[in-house]
């Protein structure tokens, strides 16, 4: 198969919460696409609309409130967005599947956690129970279980939370997707813990060769899972690029603060950098740059023209009406 070709395009997505207070716009005409066999990181701040994507992609925002206004989510050319909700069920978890970030919320407790496998594949495969429980136990083989002949039948508070993590990436494995969507899978596990499914992860997606969505807020992650990265800020796409790129010379003032918020070992006993202020609330954006209430380079066209997403270097693009002054600004 063609590793250069797109199997999920997401274009001009827009995703907005009606409350009394207002309009949230939690995404908002965000665009970006997914090639076959490749990790895309979706990356930025709580509250700048990742999670909200991934729920929006999986056809899974709660209405009411939410609402998706308008866009396209093509999945292999497939528009999920025009589904009916009986075509979309066969669709979620079989082509495109999703892994939460806390297992022990979406872990059902009294059942098995190979009762909840085998149902996982008996939704999209004619198959019977024996059937079911020997490709349950093939993938919690799969995913790296211990004893997986014995955790099949355990339930889930008696696993730790990277075992439980394993389950939920079986369950989400067990149809075999094009797309996996990965939302801060390891948000909850300790560091080794962590490192381990992002391996578990990389070596997944070698023997399926399945796209994978990565969400997650920690660049570090980023620099281990990722082949290209989309950096996200207030509802909107800011940035993109292959990670290489953006790590060497990231061209938008937040991606470059977001860098330098990260520790660093040979800054011991020096003060963390922070990005001042705070995400603005998705019910009152600013005008023009949804950063500039935060940006050290603001300068007034910054506070009533909203800047586009362009191209400013060789397959790496940026909205900021200063990108080609970001590194000699900041530095």
């Amino acid at each position: 198969m063609d590793r250069d070709e797109t199997v999920l395009e997401v274009k001009n997505l827009s995703t907005y919460f009606f409350a009394a207070e207002g309009v949230a716009k939690a995404v908002d005409d965000v665009s970006f696409a997914l090639k076959r066999g490749s990790t895309l990181a979706l990356v930025g701040e709580s509250g700048c609309g990742k999670s909200v994507t991934a729920l929006s992609i999986m056809r899974l925002v709660p209405d009411p409130p939410g609402r998706i206004v308008s866009g396209s989510v093509l999945l292999e050319g497939r528009n999920l967005l025009t589904l009916r909700d009986r075509e979309m069920r066969s669709v979620r978890g079989n082509r495109i599947a999703m892994v939460f970030q806390e297992p022990m919320t979406s872990l059902n407790p009294v059942f098995t956690v190979g009762n909840q496998i085998m149902e996982a594949i008996r939704v999209h495969k004619d198959v019977s129970s024996a059937q079911a429980r020997r490709q349950a136990l093939e993938m919690l083989d799969t995913v790296r279980i211990p004893a997986p002949e014995e955790r099949i039948d355990s339930y889930p508070h008696e696993l730790s939370g990277g075992q439980q993590q394993r389950v939920m990436i079986a369950m989400a494995l067990s149809c075999n997707p094009t797309v996996l969507i990965a939302d801060e899978p390891t948000t909850a596990l300790d560091v080794t813990i962590q490192s381990q499914i992002l391996s578990l992860l990389n070596d997944l997606q070698a023997t399926f060769n399945m796209a994978i969505l990565f969400i997650t807020h920690d660049l570090a992650v980023v620099a281990q899972t990722a082949r290209d990265v989309a950096v996200m800020y207030a509802g909107r796409i800011v940035e993109t690029a292959a990670v290489k790129a953006l790590f060497k010379k990231p061209l938008h003032p937040y991606t470059r603060l977001l860098f330098r918020s990260i520790p660093r070992s040979d800054a011991r006993g020096k003060r963390l950098q922070t990005i001042r202020g705070q995400v603005p609330s998705a019910f009152n954006f600013p005008s023009g740059c949804r950063f500039h209430t935060r940006c050290p380079m603001v300068i007034e066209r910054c506070r009533s023209e909203e800047p586009a997403l362009r191209e400013v270097e060789k397959a790496h693009a940026a909205a900021c009406h200063r990108a080609e002054e970001v590194e000699g600004v900041l530095g």
